[in-house]
């Protein structure tokens, strides 16, 4: 599944913490240009998006060879974006001016994961 549905946004709050809360993204991009349209996704939603909702990039990195996982699960990149709530992340998905871009992400991708963190308590596993 590459895009997120009403369903989505609306369990998402439901099931909200309070707090900021941190995007996980694994991304697979189509072999035939999907990490330039991707990159294009990401300059459409630009200084002004960003700035609306309050969303950081806390990292982003080209995924390597995968030492513990099942055959296929390799990813081409990690991204964790940061967003002061989960308000804040439904609030952008439904801005008619993120939908105006969003197909590129769609296109840019075969494969992606996209799931809320919460911090542990104490910060020990």
């Amino acid at each position: 599944m590459i895009e997120m549905d009403e369903r989505a946004l609306d369990a998402l709050l439901a099931e909200d913490p309070g707090g900021p809360v941190v995007m996980l993204n694994l991304l697979r991009f189509r072999p035939d240009g999907g990490r330039e349209s991707y990159q294009r996704y990401m300059d459409a939603l630009g200084s002004e998006i960003h700035g609306r909702y309050g969303l950081r990039v806390e990292y982003l990195g080209d995924g390597g060879r995968a030492l513990v996982a099942e055959d296929g699960q390799a990813w081409d990149t990690v991204l964790l974006v940061r967003y002061p709530s989960r308000q804040a992340f439904v609030d952008m998905a439904r801005d008619p001016d993120y939908r105006a871009v969003a197909h590129l992400r769609a296109e840019a991708l075969v494969e992606s994961v996209l799931q809320p963190t919460v911090p542990l308590q104490g910060g020990v596993v």
